[in-house]
């Protein structure tokens, strides 16, 4: 069994990384706002700025078309590209996220500030992600390509560590968790990805993740297999969403804090015509009656919220306000947090 991390849960606030604003100062108020922040994605500050687009750099055989918005990949190229990555698979600076690739991700680590909160973050897109949108010359995902898929997951391993290093020697107390959205239908039959030699990849992959071990999607996926298999230190769920699905995993769910794992509960909606629909007041209650549920079947709510986050139930990039209705969403977020730390007395 993989380690297992001790993190504080205490009902602290975090957010999935990717915000809908394009100046990055407002972006880094509303990301330093919660108790556990994070480096923003900003696409809409510029296509570097997409989680997909982040994670490219030095890849071989990818090229950007900032024009027409696409990640392009050429499996010749990949070929003869691979030399260069051979010769650097040491070296630290050619798997950094650099230059155009971030307008944040510099002013995040250079930020005095984020020294005094308690935990920090940063965040990637995942390989099996990554591997199902990103298609080949003859439009087909490369993660089905078993030479490519062997090394995309080293690649992207060796993306997260690094920026785990670099964010460490701001705040050692620091993770950097996984945008997996692919995970929620990769081992449907269809994908042509057997679900067994996907696990084990996934499995093989995070072994080689330094750190704390976490996953963000906001779909419905496998929940056996997020809770019981992989050894996670953290899932952040879409619980507004799914959190009806999500709690009826009774004993994968106790397993799972049983050996100190975190849950970050995403219960305040970020789409518009959701969340003028609910109030802080709605989706305590709403929450509550989740961790009833678990409480009438074992798991105490007390142990729950020590070892839960709060968040945003999702990121949100269509809203025809623009940035309004997440900014709310932020302070409904803080206004749940501290209903929960209150009633039970959380540091």
């Amino acid at each position: 069994m993989e380690k297992i991390y001790k993190l504080p849960g205490n009902c602290m606030t975090t957010a999935m990384g990717i915000l809908p604003h394009d100046q990055v100062e407002e972006a880094m108020k509303l990301a330093l706002g919660v108790d556990i922040p994070f480096w923003p994605q900003l696409p809409h500050a510029g296509f570097y700025e997409d989680m997909y687009v982040q994670i490219t750099d030095n890849f071989p055989g990818i090229r950007i078309d900032e024009g027409e918005q696409r990640i392009l990949f050429d499996t010749a190229e990949f070929y003869r590209e691979l030399d260069s990555y051979v010769e650097n698979f040491d070296n630290d600076d050619y798997f950094r996220i650099q230059g155009r690739y971030s307008a944040v991700y510099r002013n995040f680590l250079e930020n005095p500030g984020i020294k005094k909160y308690p935990l920090i973050r940063g965040q990637s897109i995942g390989p099996i992600s990554f591997g199902l949108k990103i298609t080949d010359e003859n439009r087909k995902p490369i993660i089905y390509n078993d030479e490519i898929r062997f090394f995309l997951y080293e690649f992207m391993s060796r993306k997260i560590n690094v920026q785990y290093r670099e964010i460490s020697e701001v705040n050692p107390n620091s993770f950097v968790w996984i945008d997996e959205p692919g995970l929620s239908f990769i081992f449907g039959s269809f994908t042509g990805y057997p679900a067994e030699k996907a696990g084990k990849d996934y499995r093989d992959f995070l072994s080689l993740i330094e750190g704390p071990k976490g996953i963000h999607l906001c779909g419905n996926p496998d929940w056996s297999f997020l809770l019981e298999t992989l050894d996670l230190d953290i899932l952040s769920v879409d619980i507004f969403s799914n959190g009806n699905i999500f709690v009826r995993y009774v004993d994968q769910i106790k397993a799972f804090l049983e050996k100190g794992g975190i849950i970050s509960w995403g219960i305040v909606p970020t789409l518009t015509e959701e969340y003028v629909q609910e109030s802080a007041d709605t989706l305590i209650s709403h929450l509550e009656g989740l961790w009833n549920y678990l409480d009438s079947r074992g798991i105490s709510i007390e142990t729950v919220v020590r070892q839960a986050w709060l968040a945003p139930a999702r990121c949100c990039l269509v809203n025809l306000d623009g940035t309004a209705t997440v900014t709310k969403a932020f302070d409904v977020l803080r206004r749940v947090s501290e209903y929960f730390k209150k009633k039970y007395n959380l540091e």
